[in-house]
């Protein structure tokens, strides 16, 4: 077949020959637009089923990332709130430490290793009964002969010696320990006494001489926390005591926080075994011939409640030197301590205080410095007690 120029049948055939190759081709290059055109992520269907089932997921998610944010946001108060807990905590614990030694002051235990301080007095708990001074005659299983003679000349006995307490606010105890055998034939002795006149103050304390020192150190613990006092006061039981006249003289210190009364001696310190005060530590006190410190002579000596309360709480580290006197001044040097020397407190046998008590001049303690106490004391103290004596009426019009 051939082709033909011109016009005719053959001529109309080939235009829409040409036509239709051209549309053919426009409309392949817009199907192909379409099909290279890729659609847009929002764009893409998603069969309703699995639609929904990512819909869930996604508000789930969204559920959990508010409620992890919660979470989050919870823990963050609670360990705050668990901070905040544990500062209240420590808070109230150091308040009931403070508050626990302000009442170990009134016990035995310590007050930050010194004297008590003026703001913790305020703290001090209010139930217990002030007494002006407590009085611990030092005594031995061997010396109930003393103790007797003591009953029987200034020492008040029953309803007598209630009354000084609650009236006058004033105690009184023989002060011992326990034998080396607890429970044994002198330990049962005293228990007896003890039963009979009810004027016995035990100690956690094993009897010996040379034990004086860490049995005036238990004494001043144990006393101080049985009773609240202004004063603690030890004597020997071979001296004799006007208690009126010892009240008197020391409520006139009384506003005094720390106070050491006594008759302040400074004796040599004795290197010589044989001698008696013999003291193995001397040594320490520098050479040979030098003396002691200032202390109280230890037939009788008072301190205040501060510095009964300041050996209580620390008996433990407080060294004991052979003479108790000595001991007790040991303890207190170093403090910030008044040292009060009064010699009324160290008195001889008549004629001395029997010459001072007609002047007007009452003695508060007699005794003889030759024999540190008074001599053959079982016999004597009943003529020094009549001579010497302030008289019962003293005491029971005394006012402190």
């Amino acid at each position: 077949m051939s082709w033909r120029r011109g016009g005719g049948a053959d001529g109309v055939a080939r235009r829409w020959v040409l036509l239709l190759c051209v549309g053919s081709f426009c409309l392949g290059l817009l199907f192909t637009n379409r099909m290279w055109t890729l659609p847009e992520a929002s764009e893409v269907a998603i069969p309703n089923d699995r639609r929904g089932k990512e819909s869930e997921l996604m508000a789930g998610d969204c559920s959990i990332r508010k409620v992890q944010g919660k979470h989050d946001y919870s823990d963050m108060l609670h360990i705050s709130d668990t901070h905040r807990d544990s500062q209240t905590l420590d808070k109230t614990i150091a308040n009931l430490e403070t508050e626990l030694s302000a009442a170990r002051t009134l016990q035995d235990s310590f007050l930050n290793g010194s004297p008590v301080q003026e703001e913790y007095k305020a703290a001090e708990p209010t139930g217990r009964r002030k007494y002006l001074m407590v009085i611990g005659i030092n005594t031995a299983f061997s010396s109930r002969k003393r103790r007797d003679s003591i009953r029987n000349t200034w020492m008040p006995q029953g309803e007598m010696r209630k009354k000084l307490e609650e009236e006058k606010g004033i105690i009184i105890r023989f002060v011992i320990g326990h034998s080396a055998i607890s429970g044994g034939i002198v330990d049962r002795a005293i228990q007896a006494e003890d039963k009979k006149h009810g004027d016995f103050m035990r100690l956690e304390h094993v009897e010996g001489y040379l034990e004086l020192s860490g049995k005036t150190r238990a004494y001043f613990a144990t006393a101080v926390a049985l009773w609240d006092a202004n004063f603690y006061v030890k004597v020997d039981d071979d001296v004799h005591v006007n208690i009126a006249t010892l009240g008197n003289i020391l409520s006139k210190h009384i506003l005094k926080p720390r106070v050491y009364i006594g008759c302040m001696k400074s004796g040599p310190v004795l290197s010589d075994k044989d001698v008696r005060y013999y003291e193995p530590e001397h040594w320490k006190f520098g050479e040979v011939g030098n003396k002691y410190f200032r202390h109280a002579t230890g037939q009788l000596y008072a301190i205040s409640k501060d510095l009964a309360t300041y050996i209580s709480i620390n008996k433990h580290v407080l060294h004991k030197y052979i003479n108790e006197d000595v001991s007790l001044g040991a303890w207190l040097i170093g403090l910030d301590v008044e040292h009060i020397d009064d010699r009324r407190l160290c008195c001889g046998t008549p004629p001395d205080c029997e010459w001072k008590a007609q002047a007007g001049n009452t003695c508060a303690a007699s005794f003889d410095w030759k024999c540190s106490g008074i001599c053959n004391s079982v016999q004597n103290i009943w003529g020094v007690h009549k001579k010497c004596s302030e008289g019962e009426k003293a005491l029971l019009t005394a006012s402190f």
